[in-house]
């Protein structure tokens, strides 16, 4: 009886080491093609606003009849503020998933220890 308890105990743990090692990966493959996604988005985005930075800095010249200088300046202050926006959103978007961390494999965990720890009742 004592040995059938310490196997399926063994097993239990096994079991319990398997669905940590799942929940991980399923996180971090998520969080990895999450990021990759981004990573092209960003580039897709980069490259076209090299296309449309010079007419835009040209035409909002043109249009207040001042120089090319002031028409980039001001695209590239609408830049700044672009690019600190888009960080706050990555930002953002890291906090909500958070850390890979297995929590229904150490919520599992917890249970099986009070259950097999006697006299505990926590």
């Amino acid at each position: 009886m004592v040995f059938e308890v310490s196997e399926r105990t063994s097993n239990l743990i096994r079991e319990e080491i398997e669905l940590a090692k799942t929940e991980v990966s399923e996180k971090v493959t998520t969080l990895a093609r999450g990021s990759a996604v981004g990573i092209a988005a960003g580039v897709f985005a980069f490259l076209a606003l090299i296309l449309l930075m010079h007419s835009f800095a040209l035409g909002v010249a043109s249009l207040f009849g001042w120089g090319a200088w002031a028409g980039y300046l001001l695209e590239g202050v609408l830049f700044i503020l672009v690019a600190a926006g888009a960080g706050y959103f990555a930002y953002s978007s890291f906090e909500k998933t958070g850390a890979p961390i297995p929590t229904e494999a150490i919520e599992e965990a917890q249970k099986t220890k009070a259950l097999l720890t006697p006299g505990d009742e926590s």
